[in-house]
């Protein structure tokens, strides 16, 4: 990952950090070079509703026999196909309670995306470019996401990562750049200032006071946000939406029901996030990349997603937000259709699956075939420009419209997309 993307990345939740404490000068920091960058487009009103989603990253890149698409002439994998609530789609064994979810969910298994390193995949899936197109770092989905339907006046940002790091803002600007919360059951650390509010307030008001001639007398988009991020962050840490961030508010129910685990927790912080307006949230489960004793690594790992993902999008449902909120799941791509020497399966973008749920998409249905091997799309293929496209159109995006790297126009998704009309 670049510097200009780590800095994209970092900025934000080292601003919580900093504005805790009250030590940090603009010179020291770098600050009003970083957010120099920021976009001058005013996001969304907030008296208008927009759609949310939360991304569901399976880092490494899930084998899609073992999950999603069991070939039962495939003799490759232990895990058999069971049915789901949806007459004629199967999952795997290894995914019981989501199975039952099937009706608020619709299986991609045309995906094929080209990219077969992980670094260069997970770049592509996020952001919808190859890595080094046009010589700039682009804007992940959480940023284009924070950028259309996140609103600058809420306590809130509009982008969180949970459980691993994500891609950043790219040209999008650093006020669109992802919080990272390392761990749902401790939330933003230092959100709290080291004394009191009272005393923050007035060190706060300090640096407002000795930045105000600066920000009259330059009136740049940077100076601007330089004092709007400052201002927000002291807002949170007022915020009754600071509440969010305690999971263990939640009964003991439903947090048995996601699963006491990191992601399992990650995802009940998301639905929380979600609920309290934020526009974007990435839970990352790590370990998929599975290529050593690949049976009980994928016990373990499904055995943190079933619960989780079922019970995501069960709450969601009942909550009433499953259809104003998009559920999207993925990898950084599939696996090999047969296992090797050691036991695993290796790298294969070639034919694998993805999964949407809710957003008010046509859902119960799996679009697209492999053959009986799992290794080659025979009908609706999907590839990532596709596959980016087609979120948008789900949350309200218009995929054509242009961002700006300097003076340069880059469209949000890359030329040469279709949208997967079956989901509309």
């Amino acid at each position: 990952m670049s510097l200009n993307s780590l800095n994209n990345r970092l900025s934000r939740r080292d601003l919580f950090r900093l504005a805790a404490v009250g030590g940090m000068t603009a010179p020291a920091s770098g600050w009003l070079d970083t957010l120099a960058a920021h976009a001058a487009d005013q996001a969304p009103s907030a008296k208008k509703k927009h759609k949310s989603c939360i991304l569901l990253f399976m880092s490494g890149g899930p084998s899609h026999l073992d999950t999603f698409d069991p070939k039962p002439l495939n003799k490759s994998s232990v895990f058999k196909p069971i049915a789901t609530s949806v007459s004629g789609v199967q999952v795997a064994s290894t995914l019981p309670k989501t199975a039952q979810m099937m009706k608020e969910m619709a299986l991609l298994h045309g995906m094929s995306t080209s990219e077969g390193s992980h670094g260069r995949a997970r770049y592509y899936m996020h952001t919808g470019y190859r890595e080094g197109v046009g010589g700039v770092v682009h804007p992940s989905l959480g940023a284009i996401a924070s950028h259309f339907l996140g609103r600058t006046d809420d306590d809130l940002p509009n982008f969180f990562t949970i459980g691993g790091q994500s891609f950043g803002s790219g040209y999008a600007g650093p006020f669109h750049a992802p919080v990272e919360i390392a761990s749902a059951a401790t939330g933003i650390e230092n959100l709290k200032p080291t004394d009191s509010l009272p005393a923050l307030d007035k060190r706060a008001a300090l640096l407002l006071d000795l930045e105000k001639g600066f920000v009259d007398r330059v009136q740049t988009t940077g100076a601007e946000a330089h004092k709007a991020t400052y201002e927000r962050t002291v807002k949170l840490m007022h915020s009754e939406k600071a509440k969010a961030f305690d999971i263990t508010q939640e009964s003991a129910a439903t947090r048995d029901a996601y699963g006491r685990t990191r992601f399992g927790e990650g995802c009940l912080l998301a639905r929380r996030l979600v609920e309290n307006g934020v526009s974007f949230v990435e839970v990352v489960l790590n370990g998929w990349d599975t290529h050593r004793d690949a049976e009980n690594r994928l016990k373990a790992l499904t055995g943190e997603l079933d619960p989780a993902y079922a019970a995501l999008i069960d709450d969601l449902k009942q909550r009433g937000m499953l259809n104003d909120t998009l559920v999207v799941w993925m990898g950084d791509f599939g696996r090999t259709p047969h296992v090797g020497k050691q036991g695993g399966r290796d790298h294969y973008p070639r034919a694998w699956t993805s999964v949407l749920a809710g957003g008010g998409i046509k859902a119960g249905q799996a679009v697209g075939r492999t053959d009986k091997e799992g290794g080659t799309v025979e009908d609706g293929k999907v590839t990532t420009v596709d596959f980016m496209a087609t979120i948008c159109k789900t949350l309200g995006i218009n995929h054509e419209k242009n961002l700006f790297a300097g003076n340069r126009p880059m469209r949000v998704v890359d030329k040469n997309e279709k949208i997967v009309k079956e989901l509309f």
